[in-house]
């Protein structure tokens, strides 16, 4: 089996594109079960590099799709997804997309969940970002938010790029990344926050997580997150609004975007993990004189007091009563949202 497995990884460098297809596809069904991921990874030095290659001069050979699933599944490993970005595969991936994604979907979408998995690793993320090169720091995370606002579609198995939303998530993890989404010049971060209104789960919950991610800025960003204002606060707050009807009053004191959508009854949104993260936004900018008085004048205290009347997951109701405890503490609060500080 060992002879046979290294004579395949040769034969995906052969000098015909025949037996480099037929081998790569071979490829990608092993790396489709944990034995053979197993053996993949102990012959990395040579099955990597072969994939890469391959990846990168299969133009319209049909073999640039099955060497992408196989990196996708080997780069779930965090140690060969460390090997893959120093073999330049970052960079890879992003020309492939840029230069075929256009003719082959199914391969744009194979490589945007590469970078997924690339990303999840600190290197990744270095790389994707571009530091150190002032030049063209943050120009592949700006091509992929355009490619993910402009490719949004209603059917998921159409959407190429839906899995940009995981890799924002990821690099708006480290500073670095959420310094390059808010910076004001750029306007990614007013493009993501656009998405929470796609009806993908995945969009919506990886904008969630930017969002949230990007709030942990606000203590020295919070002017820049402000300016977003308009759509920043319907993406946060009508999550965890609930189902109800708002009063007439109560809808006077909202802008045009919170007042509207809360005239009439809406499906709730049923991942709680989405309005946990909402939430957590919401209390890093309140955090903050200037973000509570902003949350004030949107009627932010009220949405919030009605949502917490439907919520019935625990974690989630801790979150809002963080919120509320951190009103009251301020001397805001009309009322507590609810109990004890979660721990």
């Amino acid at each position: 089996m060992a002879d046979e497995l290294d004579e395949l990884i040769g034969f995906l460098s052969d000098r015909n594109p025949q037996v480099r297809s037929a081998a790569v596809d071979i490829v990608r069904g092993l790396t489709g079960g944990e034995d053979g991921l197993r053996a993949l990874a102990a012959r990395a030095d040579r099955a990597l590099p072969a994939l890469l290659r391959l990846l990168a001069s299969a133009a319209g050979s049909g073999a640039g799709e099955p060497a992408a699933d196989s990196l996708v599944n080997l780069s779930q490993d965090a140690a060969l997804a460390a090997r893959l970005v120093a073999l330049g595969a970052v960079d890879a991936a992003m020309d492939v997309v840029a230069r075929r994604g256009g003719e082959q979907p199914a391969l744009a979408r194979s490589l945007v969940m590469l970078l997924v998995n690339l990303t999840r690793v600190e290197s990744g993320i270095a790389a994707l970002l571009q530091v150190g090169d002032e030049k063209v720091q943050g120009l592949y995370v700006a091509k992929l938010v355009r490619s993910f606002c402009r490719s949004s579609s209603d059917s998921e198995e159409q959407d190429t790029f839906e899995y940009v939303a995981s890799i924002l998530v990821n690099i708006s993890k480290v500073e670095a990344g959420r310094r390059i989404l808010m910076e004001p010049k750029r306007g990614l971060l007013k493009q993501i926050i656009r998405q929470f209104d796609s009806t993908n789960q995945l969009r919506k919950k990886g904008v969630a997580g930017t969002i949230r991610n990007c709030c942990f800025e606000a203590d020295t960003q919070l002017q820049n997150l402000l300016s977003l204002a308009e759509y920043l606060w319907p993406a946060l707050l009508l999550p965890v609004a609930g189902k109800k009807i708002y009063s007439e009053e109560d809808r006077s004191k909202m802008p045009l975007e919170l007042s509207s959508a809360l005239s009439h009854e809406r499906e709730a949104v049923e991942d709680s993990e989405i309005r946990q993260q909402t939430l957590e936004a919401i209390y890093m900018i309140v955090l903050q004189d200037d973000g509570r008085r902003s949350f004030w004048s949107v009627n932010g205290p009220r949405i919030l007091q009605v949502g917490y009347e439907d919520e019935e997951d625990p974690k989630v109701m801790e979150a809002y009563e963080l919120i509320g405890s951190l009103l009251v503490g301020k001397g805001e609060g009309e009322q507590e949202l609810g109990g004890e500080k979660p721990q």
